[in-house]
């Protein structure tokens, strides 16, 4: 298992879906998963240390815990099929341990609250893991390696779409809609 932490919360500016981002402990590649806009908030809002005037499901869950005894050890995402993530909730009671099935985004809302460690199968990160861009591994003091230059190849088939969009201007009518003549 590789210890993460839970980098940030990011919005899709075109979709406003959300991604948890998770990092690895050493911070070599981080994994981003998909997650809804209502666990989006409850992790953040968890993160940046604000309570709700009244318990969200997240909150709810936590309490339930320990009034029935039970001490949440540590959450695993443990597996990945077809781009849907697996977690699995490891809680300790009373000499047990139970491990129980959830969604990776509510197991890390969970333990967010619980202040609990996040950890990864070896073969999650493996399949969905991302390395970090060099920029971010350097330090303050180290200069970034030069990136290469992209190709920049124009061709017609690439203006296209702005050639035919022009096309479609009138661009012979005044502001008032009479044609100039």
């Amino acid at each position: 298992m590789i210890r993460v932490t839970v980098d940030s919360i990011r919005v899709s500016l075109l979709t406003q879906h959300r991604v948890v981002v998770l990092r690895e402990a050493d911070s070599r590649k981080y994994i981003p998963i998909w997650i809804g806009a209502f666990e989006a908030d409850a992790i953040a809002l968890a993160l940046q240390g604000h309570e709700p005037q009244r318990p969200m499901t997240h909150d709810l869950l936590k309490t339930v815990f320990g009034d029935l005894g039970a001490a949440i050890s540590h959450i695993i995402v443990n597996d990945i099929h077809d781009s849907t993530f697996y977690a699995r909730i490891i809680v300790e009671q009373a000499g047990h341990t139970l491990e129980i099935d959830a969604r990776p985004s509510d197991a890390i809302a969970l333990a967010v609250r619980t202040e609990v460690p996040i950890f990864v199968e070896q073969h999650v990160l493996d399949q969905a893991g991302v390395p970090l861009d060099e920029e971010e591994n350097t330090t303050a003091d180290e200069e970034p390696a030069p990136a290469e230059e992209p190709e920049k190849e124009t061709t017609d088939e690439g203006l296209n779409l702005f050639r035919d969009f022009i096309n479609t201007l009138d661009l012979d009518e005044d502001e008032g809609g009479k044609d100039k003549k």
